[in-house]
């Protein structure tokens, strides 16, 4: 066990950038704890805020989904700049609409989407696996400055006949009574994306279909999913389905002469989920390593065709001062543990007095983008000693211990590589365990304060 005598924001300014808009970086910003979250509290198997109050989405078949509707909505009202709205197609069914206008070519339009309705109950992949993709890519593009529009659309009753992406894809080609119709460049729909054959996490194929046809440019858009994975490093292998099934919402869009393409599980070589349309359709049978990977995948698609605007929205740490790398613009600091502007923080350079989190908001021209949340803490003048505090074990698997011999109240800060906060806690016990089941192998660093004193540690999760 080895102690870090640095704060945690400058063993991160050792590292790197806390955040990055390189396509690489924010493919690498998708979060498999983000995406487990998302498919467990939309299949019902986790609680989940939802208008002020913890809830459980206990049904998302098309008669009755409101609450996942509203769940999705509110996802994606957090995020900025996004227009958020409900589009009506008929008595019961509602799609959700998220658009994220371009800077430079505001008509030309991609479109990243998934169905919210199932048959029955849970139905973790089909299609919670899709949604949670969805606002996953919508969180890491959210912030970033794009020359072309992205349309996050969240599709009702597909499980009845795809009719809120009929309305959708026949309404965006409507060229009567003067309507114009849309410049819909690409659809990328995921439906089904968590299944793979081999055991849950383990090593295996990892085949993935690609449902295209010769309509528009679909085949165009298959053949820069492919470019894109002899690019960038992925554990996938693509199987190209041509023609491919019409049995889900992207042929909607072909029916109007749109290019789009299917991703999912591989149907073609049977290697879809067993428990398709059952209610044992569970998060246990999701291999989210494998649906990571394929939200990787599109999210790289989305931002090389949204075209990434020239504004650098990441931030360097040192030991004393959070430095936006943008160099040229206007700054306005924020704190993000009390969402609010930082009164007179409007250069370049912030020196934060209190440990916290913090963001900066760079504009440049017509272009605005927030960065990330930035866990920083100030330096303490008084470390505790080795007799004073121990951890372990270090690597941890399951539970890391610490053995407060202070006995005074000790509060509890853990953060992953990137600065996130990941848990935060306050003990008088002597012997403290916190539990690392449910955190991804990686690095972490455990803060520990007391009134007069505070360390960091490195610790490893395998």
């Amino acid at each position: 066990m080895k102690k870090i005598l640095l704060s945690v924001s400058s063993v991160l300014a050792v590292l790197g950038f806390s955040y990055a808009q390189s396509v690489e970086d924010l493919m690498n910003q998708i979060s498999n704890a983000n995406l487990q979250t998302g498919v467990a509290q939309l299949s019902g198997e986790q609680t989940a805020m939802i208008n002020g109050t913890m809830q459980t989405i206990t049904s998302r078949v098309q008669s009755n989904n409101d609450l996942a509707a509203n769940y999705i909505k509110e996802r994606l009202e957090a995020l900025p700049n996004l227009t958020v709205e409900f589009q009506n197609f008929n008595t019961s069914g509602k799609n959700v609409i998220a658009t994220k206008v371009g800077k430079t070519n505001p008509d030309n339009i991609y479109i990243v989407c998934a169905h919210n309705d199932s048959v029955t109950t849970f139905c973790a992949d089909d299609n919670a696996t899709g949604v949670s993709a969805v606002l996953e890519v919508a969180r890491v593009l959210s912030s970033q400055c794009i020359d072309n529009t992205i349309v996050y659309a969240l599709w009702d009753e597909e499980e009845i006949g795809l009719l809120g992406a009929n309305f959708y894809a026949q309404q965006a080609a409507d060229e009567t009574n003067g309507n114009t119709r849309d410049n819909i460049l690409g659809v990328i729909n995921m439906d089904m994306i968590g299944y793979d054959g081999d055991a849950p996490g383990t090593a295996g194929d990892n085949e993935f279909d690609i449902d295209v046809r010769d309509i528009a440019n679909s085949v165009a858009i298959k053949d820069d999913l492919i470019d894109i994975l002899n690019t960038y490093t992925f554990d996938l292998s693509e199987i190209v389905v041509n023609p491919g099934t019409t049995a889900s919402d992207h042929s909607r869009f072909w029916n109007q002469g749109y290019s789009a393409v299917l991703i999912g599980e591989s149907w073609e070589t049977n290697d879809q989920t067993p428990d398709y349309h059952t209610s044992d359709d569970r998060v246990d049978d999701i291999d989210f390593q494998y649906m990571t990977e394929l939200t990787k995948l599109v999210t790289a698609y989305m931002a090389i065709k949204a075209g990434l605007l020239a504004v650098d929205n990441t931030i360097a740490q040192s030991q004393t001062e959070l430095v936006s790398n943008e160099t040229s613009g206007a700054y306005q600091w924020y704190n993000c543990d009390t969402d609010s502007e930082i009164p007179g923080e409007t250069n370049q350079v912030f020196t934060p007095i209190t440990t916290g989190n913090y963001a900066v908001e760079v504009s440049n021209g017509t272009c605005t983008e927030m960065s990330s949340c930035i866990s920083f803490s100030v330096l303490s003048t008084e470390e505790f000693l080795k007799d004073e505090i121990s951890l372990f074990p270090n690597p941890v698997i399951s539970k890391l211990k610490i053995e407060n011999f202070t006995e005074t109240e000790l509060n509890i800060t853990i953060n992953d590589i990137l600065g996130k906060v990941i848990d935060k806690q306050s003990s008088l016990k002597r012997h403290i365990k916190i539990e690392f089941d449910n955190v991804p192998s990686g690095v972490y660093f455990v803060t520990l304060k007391s009134e007069t004193k505070s360390s960091t540690y490195k610790i490893v999760k395998d």
